[in-house]
């Protein structure tokens, strides 16, 4: 499930059930709790929260009401102690109605604007940038799923680095340049590097690389153009570069190490290694967009929701960055959020992850 960024958390009367509402009381209870459990990790007993609590009740009442909350599937003891910790559904309805968050500060705003728009990055560079604040402000892994790089070609130019080496240099439509180095034939000399260039400048003719590549490609096995064979071995490198790939784009992943940090047991490493290698699918990225597109701002994911973290304690905090923010309908680019414990601070990473998006959002737009 997901919930829009602009949703308030509140403390009132909430359905745990249809039978079954949860009070002023139990809710703050439940609060108390989660906040706990996310500033420490360690079960929460009742004397603690008699001293947290903004009403007076006794250890005894307040134990009472954590029963119920167990009961209603809320919490659950991790072992013999008498603290608890709140169950996936628990911080679901945590997030969902008892959450309260602000705004971020002016300050906060213009230091990920500054990160996001250095000059002089390419726009992969950009976003892995963001995925890399991202990771450092949860404290968890930063994903990012880039956009297929679609925009009509304006000039390409291959340039010599080292023998063996070149650098292909593209600059789009929209005035994104991108870099990318390739292997050319060792002894190949500058000409073929110039000739190169020109025969895709050519062709290209303010066509994306995917439209044109089938076509030069069918050129050059037909033999109707005039090209030498190290030439051609260029050009084959060079499309290669870019063209192609799945329609969901390209991951980025940063900081997956923090995930990895404070498990307990293999089982719990071999499950967030399979996550890592689910990610790389096409399939599960094309899965992840869907899940972003779902509402109009951050979407989150708690445990097994959302049907890629099976049982490994993670949750995800993910939000689509569109072109033209503001209009209606506008295009879904990409994605952009955190995987986490499931204990990470909600209340500090969904606005971080809604203006992110946000900026990304206008920078492609």
């Amino acid at each position: 499930m997901g919930i829009p960024f602009s949703t308030a958390g509140r403390i009132g009367a909430l359905p745990i059930s249809p039978q079954t509402p949860l009070d002023h009381r139990a809710g703050a209870i439940l609060r108390q709790i989660v906040e706990l459990y996310v500033e420490t990790g360690v079960p929460v007993g009742s004397r603690t929260l008699s001293r947290r609590l903004p009403v007076a009740l006794s250890p005894a009442t307040i134990r009472n009401a954590m029963a119920d909350l167990e009961e209603a599937g809320l919490l659950y003891a991790p072992h013999t102690s008498a603290g608890r910790l709140p169950t996936d559904r628990g911080l679901r309805l945590f997030v969902d109605g008892l959450l309260e968050f602000g705004d971020l500060a002016e300050e906060e705003r213009d230091a990920i604007t500054a990160r996001c728009a250095a000059a002089g990055r390419s726009m992969q560079d950009t976003l892995s940038e963001a995925g890399t604040m991202l990771s450092g402000l949860a404290g968890a892994a930063g994903l990012v799923i880039a956009p297929k790089g679609e925009a009509p070609v304006r000039h390409i130019e291959f340039v010599g680095l080292s023998p063996g080496r070149a650098l292909v240099v593209l600059v789009t439509a929209d005035g994104q340049v991108e870099n990318r180095v390739i292997d050319v034939p060792p002894g190949l000399p500058p000409a073929a590097l110039v000739q190169a260039g020109n025969f895709l400048n050519a062709r290209l003719g303010g066509r994306t690389l995917d439209e044109a590549k089938s076509d030069i490609a069918t050129e050059i096995e037909t033999h109707r153009s005039q090209l030498d064979a190290l030439t051609e071995q260029v050009i084959a490198a060079g499309l290669a570069t870019w063209a192609g790939g799945g329609s969901a784009g390209s991951l980025i992943l940063r900081g997956q190490s923090r995930l990895l940090r404070n498990l307990e047991g293999l089982a719990q490493v071999q499950q967030i290694e399979a996550l890592f290698e689910r990610l790389e699918n096409e399939e599960t990225m094309l899965r992840l967009l869907e899940l972003a597109q779902r509402g109009t701002g951050v979407q989150i994911f708690i445990g097994a929701e959302n049907g890629l973290f099976d049982s490994a304690g993670l949750s995800l905090v993910v939000s689509p960055f569109r072109a033209a923010p503001g209009v209606e309908r506008p295009r879904v680019l990409g994605a952009i959020g955190v995987i986490g414990p499931t204990r990470i601070n909600y209340g500090r990473i969904i606005p971080v992850v809604d203006y992110t998006a946000r900026v990304i959002g206008r920078m492609l737009g």
